[in-house]
């Protein structure tokens, strides 16, 4: 299959040389678009203000792969890629694999996450896959999962455009227990700035959020079916994760009963701020 392979950690991260190495070596046609830097943490951000640059980068993944280093958001690596660099599009974005944990809410910021939502905003299939350790270098068992996943998505393709999102425990791979399919957790953390002064004498701020404790979601109005775990309780006990994700943040349950609310007349609200003052 013809894959584009992105990533938040930047071109030289460990883990999105695996990745693209490990499927390029079983066959699959692998091109590499990626920030030149580390962008984790940016979720959907795109660059509007300045221009993007991309630049061919060489002798860092395997022959076969042609790779560019861009300057932009991990979103905006997949849109330039779609639209200005490939000359087809691909049949699969995957994105990673992250240096971490995108699990729970930490999906809204991850860039990680949202490479992967922009290709599903084009209408192509998208993963995203993350190890879940900050320092664990053994990207293998997740590159080697990724060559199954794909082998799965070929045989029974996806019904409908949509995200999955992957996380990998940072085991071996004799401890991995196996996979589940989860739905969307909670995780909750202490964000906490640390105050500092800088050789100038002005005070900056940096922030090292610490997570305080996963928690189950709120389910009133979301309509999850409670048989299927979450993703922050299945990869406790050392299963891969796999939680279809989509774009639509629509509160399904607040439709009809926000349609009943009254508003007055649009020629009315004039005299209604009058009344206010």
């Amino acid at each position: 299959m013809k894959l584009l392979i992105c990533n938040d950690d930047g071109i030289y991260a460990l883990g999105i040389r695996t990745l693209a190495d490990t499927l390029a070596a079983a066959g699959h046609e692998v091109a590499v678009v990626c920030p030149d830097r580390e962008r984790s943490a940016t979720g959907h951000g795109l660059t509007l203000h300045q221009p993007i640059r991309a630049e061919l980068v060489e002798s860092v993944f395997h022959p076969s792969i042609k790779a560019w280093a861009c300057s932009g958001t991990p979103a905006d690596c997949v849109k330039l890629a779609l639209w200005a660099l490939l000359d087809s599009p691909p049949d699969f974005v995957l994105s990673g694999i992250n240096q971490g944990a995108n699990l729970g809410t930490d999906i809204l910021y991850s860039g990680t996450v949202s490479a992967a939502m922009e290709g599903i905003i084009e209408g192509i299939p998208s993963v995203a896959l993350s190890l879940t350790s900050f320092t664990s270098k053994e990207f293998q068992p997740a590159a080697t999962f990724a060559i199954h996943l794909l082998k799965q998505l070929k045989s029974h393709p996806l019904p409908e455009v949509m995200l999955l999102n992957i996380n990998i425990p940072a085991v071996e791979l004799a401890e991995i227990a196996g996979v589940k399919i989860t739905r969307q957790g909670i995780r909750r953390y202490v964000d906490v700035f640390e105050k500092r002064v800088d050789p100038r004498g002005k005070t900056y701020y940096w922030l090292a959020g610490e997570l305080l404790e996963d928690l189950a979601p709120a389910e009133q109005g979301l309509n999850l079916p409670q048989d299927i775990p979450t993703d922050v309780e299945a990869i406790r006990h050392n299963f891969i994760t796999i939680t279809p994700l989509h774009y639509n943040l629509t509160y399904l349950d607040a439709l009809h009963p926000l349609s009943e609310w009254k508003f007055d007349q649009k020629q009315d609200w004039g005299s209604t701020i009058e009344e206010q003052n």
